[in-house]
């Protein structure tokens, strides 16, 4: 790839991934290996870190479209086949809100069962966004979507699970990129 400044490095789309956390871990430290040597890819890492920290606290409901617009589209497509329109089905699952339990922490409740003393919620933690030392009241899975989250000395990429055993202790869980997760556990938890 050229630009007007000359040849730019062939790995600076690897410098942008590795800035979103979609890099695989192997692959992952060879680009940040790279990265002392190479300006291009560096400007190139802080630009998509910028852009997706701007993203990541983006309200998601600016880009949901309108509740009607489903509607509209079937009402569209049935004419455009000269039919009498097609009836959708009933919605009785309404959308959780996001909400903010601390500052750069915030949680969308998925399912509870209190019965069990168990929640399934995704959590997303902001840039630099730490949750509290904490000992499990019972099992804690842990599954991560996006970005990168570090566990106690155990760094997380997208995709990777964590399993706590009832009784255990997380003493830093933090991310510097910013991340979300499927979290199941119990609200019982003890927060230090």
């Amino acid at each position: 790839m050229t630009s007007a400044h000359g040849p730019k490095c062939d790995r600076i789309e690897l410098a942008a991934l590795l800035a979103l956390g979609a890099l695989p871990p192997e692959e992952a430290a060879q680009v940040a290996a790279h990265l002392p040597g190479c300006a291009d890819c560096r400007t190139e890492l802080e630009q998509a870190r910028s852009t997706s920290e701007k993203l990541v606290a983006w309200p998601t409901d600016l880009l949901r479209p309108r509740p009607d617009l489903e509607e509209r589209l079937a009402q569209r497509i049935a004419a455009d086949a000269k039919g009498n329109g097609i009836a959708l089905p009933p919605r009785d699952y309404e959308e959780p809100d996001w909400k903010e339990v601390a500052s750069g922490i915030f949680c969308k409740i998925l399912a509870a069962d209190t019965e069990r003393d168990r929640v399934t919620m995704l959590v997303r933690l902001l840039p630099g966004g730490s949750y509290p030392p904490h000992t499990h009241a019972g099992v804690e899975e842990l599954h991560l979507l996006d970005g990168e989250l570090w566990i106690d000395d155990r760094l997380l990429y997208p995709g990777d699970y964590n399993y706590g055993e009832p009784g255990g202790v997380d003493r830093r869980v933090y991310s510097e990129t910013g991340c979300t997760c499927v979290l199941i556990t119990s609200p019982s938890d003890v927060l230090r």
